[in-house]
């Protein structure tokens, strides 16, 4: 077995592994905290210098020694028949080893998909879009195996193509599921429509005739894409029982798992899969990738198979954030208030379902944004298209809906001559406010006071360009591409706020659970926690040592690699895994501090009567009254003994939403943030510099305020990333991507990343453990709409779509184009 891309660092223990473990795999980390490292500390990273020195093993760098490479042939058109397929070249190229199309299968299961199962594994009949895998290669070399796939013949018949709502509603349209048989077909109107979800409350109509304003906007949102800097990738080794094992980057291994054994005929007891490194995901690897393929050629080969997409394979490798249409209705009185809204979102899911169903429940249930309106109407739909399968991304249908609504606030205030801040918090929610949904809001909605906090930042100096040295063309829209010193440079400010669930809803069944052992490791006590938790960059092994720190008074914890060992921690996604798979860690931290102490009684109640009366506390390895007085220490209350609990743990349930009238409690949590923007724009090229993103946001509690900042921030920054430069481009006659590329899909730099200053207020969810807040997709929201609405302020311009190009600012394009 190779070393070569084996790496540690000082601070790992390294694990036990099987003789067969690749190098690479994840180890045990022992984090050490010596000044404290529990809740509400900026604990730092145990994985962060190793990532910043580029010594972190992801996915990518696993390596086997008698590993094949894994290649997936991938349809060039969107929309064809299979005529039909000749291997026969490929198989016949030296260092090849298998390849494998649909009729090489092992089982009659043959799709997969989170809810609905209509993707193939490999094409069957006909490709439904661009990319589409089509067949898979295993060979002894990377650049033999593309060059076995190059060499496979595929005959299509091309398809019309069903592009956006006309093509796909049309009475003679094209079918992109021909027999569709899932639990949405009885309540569409039409099989192309996927998911439907109205949300009607009060009467909209009546209302709209008491409004004395009433303004109408048509809005488009491009196609965004995760964009992590870590491709698709994973390694699977198959066992000596007839089972494999699956090393792989992803968001969540128990759905993985369901998925997978089907489609392989194993049961799931012989499907171990174990967590890689993972560069990133924001829900591009909630669905799988190339999981079953490197699985399949593994079992047919008898031979370990890495498979690494390159970066145009990950563009079509994964799904990607929803382009959606946008239409909306605001109403109000001459004194501000708003008397209703009407709205109906398309949301594009492309060719199969992913996470459209809940995507469109997120859309629907949010779309008015945070405000208090007694009458609505809300339609959100998401249709089959032959387009780029679409589905989670981080803000989750949230994000379309708040670019639109909080576009037309700003066209409602100027209407009635209004600050758009003051009429945004004079229509706001507070705790005990009503959902369109029928739901109360039972903890603190602070959406007014984030405005107030964000308006209230001193704004950066204008004109910070200009020095009596001449201009610094660095601090100019268009940068050292040196286009302007600062002749047609107007400044902009723009205010938005948004509104996001936090953990699944509409009834799933939403848990996580954690192993938490307590035992003497070299003298001192030691915990260790063991979740299926993806760590995707988000920091929850910090927050898992935190709590296990707080609950258990110890120094040393160890974090278990993540795998399937354990029962399932949900998805990283849905800013869940602190409050779900966290408090699953806090849960088993109070048992096994239960247990403890029931040891320490039973060894030493009978020296002090506080064993029996007190409230006992675990703190710095000693049991401890309430009182501070120390009992015992913890090495001697444990000696041999090991204390081990695994349980699950629940938020409070929700429920479905009405499917005729979307009412229904139907979301555990929900999360406020708040973006004031400045901008400078070229107006004579279009170009355009975000200057600050100030943001304001109600975290419930930081557990980590390091952490939170670095998620907020973050959010911020790919939310500014839509408004201005990132989309996936689909030829609307083809239905090919345009750009699959980091040359033509742009994504803000650390020069395009603006100062982001961030209050963060604390206001506790009494319903969550420690009263936090999922932190990470709110900011994802607010940034996109006040980066526009900046746009707007400084160039006049209506401005109905985004990501915003020169040309719609120049006037060379339609706006809405």
């Amino acid at each position: 077995m190779s070393t070569a891309s084996h790496r540690t660092a000082s601070h790992r223990t390294a694990s036990p592994r099987a003789a067969s473990s690749p190098d690479g795999t994840p180890t045990r980390i022992t984090q050490g905290a010596p000044a404290g490292g529990g809740i509400g500390e900026s604990t730092l990273r145990p994985d962060g210098t190793l990532k910043v020195t580029g010594e972190f093993a992801y996915s990518s760098d696993m390596w086997h020694e008698d590993m094949l490479w894994g290649q997936i042939l991938r349809s060039t058109v969107a929309h064809a028949e299979i005529v039909s397929i000749d291997t026969a070249e490929a198989l016949a190229l030296p260092g090849v080893h298998a390849v494998m199309t649909y009729d090489d299968l092992p089982t009659e299961i043959r799709n997969y998909g989170l809810e609905i199962q209509d993707t193939p594994v490999l094409a069957h009949g006909k490709v439904r879009h661009h990319g589409e895998p089509v067949a898979i290669v295993a060979a002894d070399h990377p650049e033999t195996a593309r060059r076995a796939a190059a060499r496979i013949r595929v005959e299509y018949r091309e398809l019309p193509v069903v592009t956006d709502e006309a093509s796909a509603t049309a009475p003679d349209a094209v079918l992109v599921h021909e027999d569709r048989d899932d639990h949405h077909i009885g309540h569409v109107p039409h099989p192309n429509i996927l998911h439907r979800q109205p949300i009607v409350r009060g009467d909209a109509a009546a209302a709209a005739a008491r409004a004395d304003v009433i303004v109408r906007g048509e809005y488009t949102f491009g196609m965004q894409d995760q964009a992590f800097l870590g491709p698709e990738s994973g390694l699977a080794v198959p066992e000596e029982d007839g089972g494999v094992h699956l090393y792989i980057a992803t968001q969540w291994l128990h759905s993985d798992l369901r998925q997978i054994a089907p489609v392989l005929g194993l049961p799931e007891d012989k499907v171990r899969m174990t967590l890689a490194g993972v560069g990133g995901a924001f829900g591009g690897r909630e669905d799988l990738s190339m999981q079953i393929h490197a699985c399949l050629l593994a079992l047919r080969t008898g031979r370990p198979v890495k498979i690494v997409y390159n970066r145009f394979e990950s563009f079509f490798g994964h799904v990607h954030r929803h382009p959606a249409r946008l239409s909306y209705e605001h109403g109000a009185t001459r004194d501000g208030r708003l008397t209703h809204v009407k709205c109906r979102i398309v949301l594009d899911g492309g060719a199969y379902a992913s996470a459209s169903p809940a995507v469109v429940g997120n859309a629907a249930s949010l779309g008015i944004g945070p405000y208090v309106v007694d009458d609505v109407d809300i339609e959100a739909v998401a249709l089959y298209t032959n387009n780029p399968p679409c589905g989670a991304m981080r803000g989750f249908g949230a994000v379309q809906a708040c670019f639109a609504y909080e576009a037309q606030m700003d066209k409602v205030a100027k209407e009635l001559g209004l600050d758009p801040v003051e009429f945004r918090q004079l229509n706001a929610m507070e705790q005990g406010a009503v959902m369109p949904t029928g739901q109360i809001v039972d903890s603190p909605a602070p959406v007014a006071e984030l405005l107030r906090r964000v308006k209230a930042m001193p704004l950066p100096p204008e004109r910070e360009w200009e020095s009596s040295e001449g201009a610094d063309v660095r601090q100019l829209p268009g940068g050292l591409s040196n286009t302007t010193h600062g002749e047609g440079v107007v400044r902009g400010i723009g205010y938005a706020v948004g509104i996001k669930n936090v953990g699944f809803s509409e009834g799933f069944d939403d848990y996580s659970t954690a192993r938490v052992r307590m035992e003497v490791v070299g003298g001192e006590p030691v915990a260790t926690v063991h979740t299926a938790m993806a760590e995707v960059g988000q920091g929850g092994v910090t927050v898992h040592a935190q709590i296990a720190r707080t609950e258990l008074g110890v120094a040393q914890v160890t974090i278990h690699p993540a795998n399937t060992e354990v029962g399932s921690a949900g998805s990283t996604s849905a800013s869940r895994q602190t409050y779900v798979t966290g408090g699953a860690v806090k849960n088993s931290c109070e048992r096994v501090r239960e247990k403890v102490l029931e040891i320490g009684r039973r060894k030493f109640g009978s020296h002090h009567p506080a064993w029996a009366t007190a409230e006992l506390l675990l703190e710095g390895g000693k049991v401890v009254t309430d009182g501070g007085e120390v009992l015992a220490d913890l090495v001697d209350v444990l000696g041999e003994e090991a204390v081990e609990v695994e349980e699950e743990w629940r938020h409070r349930p929700t429920e479905p939403f009405d499917l005729r009238t979307g009412q229904g409690f139907g979301h555990v949590q929900y999360s406020f943030a708040a973006h004031r923007a400045v901008v400078e724009v070229d107006t004579e090229l279009g170009m355009v510099k975000v200057v600050e993103l100030a943001c304001a946001q109600d975290v419930g509690k930081a557990l980590n305020p390091l952490s939170v900042l670095g998620q907020i921030q973050g959010g911020t920054v790919q939310g500014l990333g839509i408004a201005v430069m990132e989309e996936i481009v689909v030829d609307p006659r083809t239905a090919k991507v345009r750009n699959p590329s980091f040359t033509d899909y742009l994504i803000p730099t650390i020069l395009d990343t603006p100062t982001i200053p961030v209050d963060v207020l604390e206001l506790a969810d009494d319903h969550a453990p420690y009263g936090l807040r999922g932190v990470g997709e709110a900011p994802t929201l607010s940034s996109t709409p006040a980066v526009l609405a900046a746009i707007r302020d400084a160039t006049g311009l209506e401005l109905n779509r985004t990501p915003v190009r020169p040309e719609h600012l120049t006037g060379t394009a339609p706006v809405t184009g």
